[in-house]
């Protein structure tokens, strides 16, 4: 059998341990932070689930780092999030520099060509989310967002005399050009 297929208990054993331990270590510091830790409101959020996926893995699937230098990486990479977090409530400045801003893609039935280009985003790209959001004419469109995240948000309604509240596009940049 080939030596890849295969491995010895003491391997096994140590990636069981490893999981196990690292794991119980992402409950406990989710816990302290609360649930914004996997929240994905903003670009660092989800950066923080990204990274926390690659350091359980490295540490349960490998002998090197060890249990205690990834939960100890694990453990900066939540403080650091909970720093950021902090520092985005005191600070507009820190928040602009740390966050995307989200990006109107659609206003009604309108495309707007150049915030989509800006975004990379192709009328295939669009249409494939109107569709998933069940958008069955282009005219319940209301208004089509790239939010911070990458996540698009279709905004829609069957009633044609439904408007849009405009404290909805709080934040929403409506023309990249300026």
């Amino acid at each position: 059998m080939p030596d890849w297929l295969i491995s010895d208990a003491d391997a096994l054993l140590r990636v069981v341990i490893s999981a196990v331990l690292t794991y119980a270590a992402i409950l406990a510091l989710t816990r302290m932070t609360g649930l914004r830790s996997f929240s994905k409101m903003s670009a660092s959020d989800f950066a923080m689930t990204v990274a926390v996926g690659s350091l359980f893995a490295s540490t349960t699937a490998q002998a090197e780092p060890s249990v205690l230098v990834g939960v100890t990486a694990l453990a900066c990479l939540f403080a650091g999030q909970g720093l950021i977090a902090w520092s985005r409530r005191r600070s507009g400045r820190v928040s602009w520099l740390v966050d995307n801003q989200p990006l109107l893609l659609m206003r009604g039935t309108e495309l707007l060509e150049h915030n989509m280009e800006h975004a990379n985003v192709t009328r295939e790209d669009l249409f494939a989310k109107l569709r998933e959001a069940n958008v069955l004419d282009p005219r319940q469109v209301r208004a089509v967002i790239f939010e911070t995240t990458g996540d698009v948000s279709v905004l829609h309604a069957n009633d044609p005399d439904a408007h849009l509240d405009e404290a909805l596009l709080l934040g929403v940049q409506e023309d990249i050009s300026t």
